[in-house]
């Protein structure tokens, strides 16, 4: 049996989630930065067991520096929303707090997965040195570049949503 749900990625402009999106749904990465305007909607089926799949539609939202300039009318129904952020731009996480908060006071049941990208870009000694900054917050840290974790953050939220 097959299910649909929306998964609404969010972040700053340039965090790579439009490189998350190909990454995980064709399987491609480009160096060419093309700013998303407005929306892009990908959609892709993934086995969760021998006898379910769901079919994620997955929104590819353009970066805000505010999570509160988002478009509300993009934001509903929405079943998961991936959070992500650029490991190697501070600027992007620095209000991670504040928007985690926003999202669980205005979408109190829905799932969000928090990502830092780009960990091609950074040493281990960096997310140490992070650690504290990120937390508990962080769910997943990723590279859409090399693929690392890309289809396991999808896989887990898929997993969640069934």
């Amino acid at each position: 049996m097959t299910t649909s749900k929306k998964i609404v990625l969010l972040g700053h402009f340039g965090v790579g989630k439009s490189s998350l999106i190909r990454r995980f749904v064709e399987n491609t990465f480009s160096e060419n930065y093309k700013v998303t305007i407005g929306v892009h909607i990908f959609k892709k089926v993934v086995e969760v067991s021998n006898s379910d799949s769901i079919s994620l539609i997955i929104w590819d939202l353009e970066g805000q520096d505010d999570i509160k300039k988002t478009r509300s009318s993009y934001l509903l129904g929405t079943n998961g929303f991936i959070y992500v952020f650029d490991l190697s731009r501070p600027i992007t996480f620095e209000n991670l707090n504040s928007e985690l908060e926003f999202l669980k006071e205005n979408f109190p049941n829905i799932p969000v997965k928090v990502v830092g990208n780009k960990m091609d870009l950074v040493t281990k000694l960096y997310l140490k040195d992070y650690s504290e900054v990120f937390g508990h917050l962080v769910d997943f840290f990723t590279s859409a570049k090399t693929g690392s974790r890309v289809d396991n953050l999808f896989s887990k939220l898929a997993k969640e949503l069934l």
